[in-house]
């Protein structure tokens, strides 16, 4: 790996962000893109109506300038980046809709996925024809290849549609989402280096570096949150290293606290429709906690702490 192209991506992709935060935040609250919160969510949590929201967009600059300073224009970086700039974008408009035009329910299901499935056939298409992206899937711990012919190019749209809105789901409470994005990345980032993808290895950094830079302003009390510009592109970064190392069922391990969340969710929305009764006390899974009495500063560390046993458990998979 060349260290001194990761240790540029980290820089500058830190610097963006801690240099832009003091600019862009106060813009963001003349602009009034202040975060709506949910009735039905925790009480405590009225407190943080107002905070400015859309900060993703300090993170989306940021990365875009590591990644590119440390690796150019490199195909699989570009690639990477064009997943998590439209991840980015979708994102933009679903907070644009709910915090200015005031519908909560945001950017409707039917045209996210037209703008998931347009992404997922760029990869594929791009994958495929330069970049030697195949439709053999690994699996861990049995270390075997398995050739999934066309149904390969359906799950690069479900691992873009799992993580984007699993990443979505996590980022509830300051700073969760932020750290534990960090740590996957990092992750991705020694992976890219086991599979001799140092390019995408600085891609990796530089997202990592940017969360890492904007829990300046996410950790608690948040002074910014990143909203869905962040999160889903977010989880696009981690769905596009999964897909351009071919590791794509160890997403589920290195994101595990992200799998954790989703499925607290499906869990409880099947839950309480077929019986009527919940089997946490809020979903997503975070929330299960604070109302357990768990200060807000506990879960998020509890949880990323559970993201750095579960990249552990990835990389010695790998």
């Amino acid at each position: 790996m060349d260290f001194s192209a990761a240790l540029k991506a980290a820089i500058i992709s830190a610097l963006v962000v801690l240099i832009s935060g003091p600019f862009v935040i106060p813009e963001l609250r003349k602009l009034k893109f202040g975060q709506s919160i949910r009735e039905e969510g925790p009480k405590s949590h009225q407190a943080k109506s107002g905070t400015p929201t859309m900060g993703g967009l300090m993170i989306l600059a940021a990365l875009t300038a590591g990644a590119l300073f440390a690796a150019g224009f490199e195909p699989s970086v570009l690639l990477a980046l064009f997943v998590t700039l439209g991840h980015g974008v979708i994102g933009f408009v679903d907070d644009y809709i709910k915090v200015v035009k005031k519908r909560n329910l945001g950017l409707r299901p039917r045209h996210k996925f037209l703008g998931q499935i347009i992404m997922a056939v760029v990869v594929a298409l791009i994958g495929s024809l330069f970049l030697g992206v195949t439709t053999e899937l690994w699996v861990p711990l049995l270390n075997k290849v398995v050739d999934v012919g066309v149904f390969y190019y359906v799950l690069i749209f479900f691992v873009l549609v799992g993580t984007t809105n699993a990443v979505n789901l996590t980022d509830g409470l300051d700073g969760l989402a932020t750290g534990t994005v960090a740590v996957a990345a990092i992750c991705y980032a020694v992976v890219c280096v086991m599979f001799g993808k140092a390019a995408l290895a600085s891609f990796c950094i530089a997202v990592a570096a940017a969360c890492i830079a904007f829990l300046r302003f996410n950790a608690h009390p948040a002074k910014v949150f990143m909203g869905d510009t962040g999160s889903l592109a977010l989880g696009g970064a981690l769905a596009a290293a999964a897909i351009l190392t071919k590791t794509e069922l160890l997403l589920v391990i290195v994101g595990g606290v992200f799998v954790i969340e989703a499925l607290s969710v499906i869990i409880q929305v099947i839950s309480f429709q077929t019986t009527g009764k919940r089997v946490f006390l809020m979903s997503p899974i975070h929330h299960h906690f604070e109302l357990l009495g768990w200060p807000e500063t506990k879960v998020v560390r509890t949880f990323w702490a559970a993201g750095v046993v579960f990249g552990l458990l990835a990389l010695l998979m790998v």
